[in-house]
């Protein structure tokens, strides 16, 4: 009898059930959606002082976060909730603890548009502002404010924003404060100039940060701002965009409180033919152009701006070695690429045509002319556009020491229905005591070296693949011994084997050897084992293996990865 009664509610509640799912599903657009995702990534440490993995106190560390947003018509709302218990190791350890630490809501009218809460905005290509989240770094400097953006023409875009940056589970002191203004000509000239090929789009930008002077011995600018402006101009298949900011003087810990004025320049041009061939050069000059909304921080810790990468970011481990990072005190580079897709039944394209990859990047620094304040007794410097010496010898840019160059061609190939690879050639120059460790009198040498790549894919099946990947990293100068610490790694190899059985598992097993250390005990096989299962927006993996210490980098912002042992899961999951 009971068991009969409890069929009957359970009946009952089914039909209920799935009425309230009709009843939903046929308001769901009254009552809004929910969307998000979830990440956790969590490690077990072991001890391992062959390759200087320390000894983890927790053992289990781990980093979570999840985002859940809400949209309704013109209405959002979204909050993420981070839990670092601890956080893992190479990311800052001042990221203890959990909290709901990102919050917004927004509405979006035809004139207005206006969020409260953490912000995530950019006025052109970063220079002035930028504020973003990058949970590979634990990098998030949101501004935690009011915006409002009003387009009241057509073509005319004008934000304004003020607030303080997020500080690990706190704010910065500083406060910020900006203005943007962009204007697209065609747009707004609409009557006059819909079919015209060329378009073109300029902007400018304002922002300042107050953080008041507490400094006994200095006088320090309270209010420090810097402003810029930019140009687009796109025709077909051409695209350019430049864009110059000035910064007043900023004293801050990155350059030694020094009085000196800022300076950034960024220039990007493209264009692709339909015969297969597209160039890209940018070209970029920084000059003093940290800045921050507390000027006594460092690393990557509350920057407004944001100074645009111009280097490959390589996904192969071996040219990823020795990334650059972009040198908030001064530098000057380029980038040039050419791409080319030889065409499909031609000599070089085969059956399924070829693409080639031409890349080369380089930096250097900015010559400095020391130079003494009578008034203040205080020693500063001051940089130059051009060399006027220029006699065809010397570089008429001023630039000074080589910080790092990266060639590389790159060829992908289709060879039939079931095999395909890549194919790379990269030669590096890496200059340590600028880029890794801040000075040039850290008394290292400089590392050049030279890489080889090949990756190969078997797919057997529709859904079903085996890859093979080789590479070797061949070190032409050795770093020196400092402080009686041997921090030579030589040439390197690397192998890795990856399987995926089905469109939804996958396994790989993979070694990095350091076969060329000078100490032969240090002559280490890095193992490490992997396997997961993706389905929808959803992924599972879990590793265990060793890991080597290095720099990691994502648009030219690095942190240090420090030596590891132990086994690592990985959840992603969206909706």
């Amino acid at each position: 009898m009971a068991q009969r009664a409890a069929l009957a509610v359970i009946f009952f509640f089914s039909i209920s059930f799935f009425k309230a799912q009709n009843v939903l599903s046929g308001v769901a657009n009254e009552l809004g959606s929910v969307h998000g995702n979830f990440q956790i990534d969590a490690q077990y440490y072991q001890p391992d002082s062959l390759i200087g993995a320390p000894n983890v106190p927790e053992k289990y560390l781990s980093n979570v976060f999840g985002n859940i947003n809400y949209t309704k018509g013109k209405f959002s709302a979204g909050m993420r909730y981070e839990a670092y218990n601890n956080v893992r190791q190479g990311f800052d350890a001042r990221y203890r603890g959990q909290g709901l630490v990102n919050r917004f809501a927004r509405y979006q009218t035809d004139l207005l548009d206006i969020t409260v809460g953490h912000i995530y905005e950019q006025f052109g290509s970063g220079l002035t502002f930028r504020t973003y989240y990058e949970p590979g770094l634990l990098y998030d400097n949101a501004l935690d404010g009011v915006r409002v953006i009003s387009s009241p023409v057509k073509g005319l875009t004008l934000k304004g924003l003020t607030g303080k940056q997020r500080y690990f589970f706190n704010t910065g002191t500083g406060i910020v404060r900006g203005g943007d203004a962009e204007v697209n000509i065609n747009e707004l000239f609409d009557s006059t100039l819909a079919n015209m090929k060329t378009k073109i789009i300029f902007g400018g930008s304002f922002v300042s940060k107050y953080q008041s002077d507490d400094d006994p011995a200095l006088v320090l600018p309270q209010n420090v701002a810097t402003y810029g402006g930019r140009l687009n101009v796109i025709r077909e298949s051409f695209n350019f965009f430049s864009e110059y900011s000035f910064k007043i003087n900023d004293p801050s810990a990155d350059n030694h409180y020094s009085y000196k004025k800022g300076e950034a320049l960024f220039v990007s041009a493209s264009y692709v033919t339909e015969g297969g061939l597209s160039f890209l050069l940018q070209g970029k000059r920084i000059d003093n152009m940290s800045f921050r909304s507390d000027r006594n921080e460092s690393l990557q810790n509350l920057l407004i701006n944001y100074l645009p990468a111009t280097t490959k970011q390589h996904s192969y481990p071996m040219p990823a070695l020795n990334p650059y990072a972009t040198q908030l005190k001064g530098e000057i580079g380029f980038m040039a690429e050419v791409q080319y897709k030889f065409k499909k039944n031609t000599f070089f394209g085969g059956k399924y045509g070829t693409e080639v990859t031409v890349n080369y990047s380089r930096f250097n620094g900015l010559k400095t002319i020391p130079r003494a304040d009578s008034a203040t007794a205080m020693t500063f410097y001051e940089t130059k556009w051009f060399n006027p010496d220029f006699n065809g010898k010397n570089n008429p840019f001023d630039a000074a020491d080589q910080y790092y160059h990266d060639f590389f061609v790159e060829i992908n190939k289709k060879f039939n229905k079931q095999w395909k690879g890549t194919f790379m050639y990269c030669n590096q120059f890496y200059n340590r005591n600028i880029v890794q460790e801040g000075s040039e009198f850290a008394g290292y040498k400089s590392l050049e070296s030279q890489i080889a790549i090949v990756d190969l894919t078997y797919k057997y099946k529709s859904s079903s693949s085996i890859r093979f990947e080789a590479q070797g990293l061949f070190a032409k100068t050795q770093d020196m011994i400092t402080n009686s610490n041997l921090v030579a790694k030589g040439n390197w190899a690397t192998l890795m084997i990856e399987w995926t059985p089905t469109s939804n598992w996958f396994f790989a097993v993979y070694d990095q050897y350091n076969y060329g250390n000078p100490d032969k005990d240090l002559r280490i096989h890095y193992y490490l084992g992997t396997f997961g299962y993706n389905k929808d927006a959803h992924r599972i993996a879990l590793s265990y293996g060793k890991q080597s210490a290095g720099i990691f980098c994502v648009g030219g912002v690095c942190r240090v990865v420090p030596a590891s042992n132990g086994i690592t899961l990985s959840i992603t999951s969206s909706f």
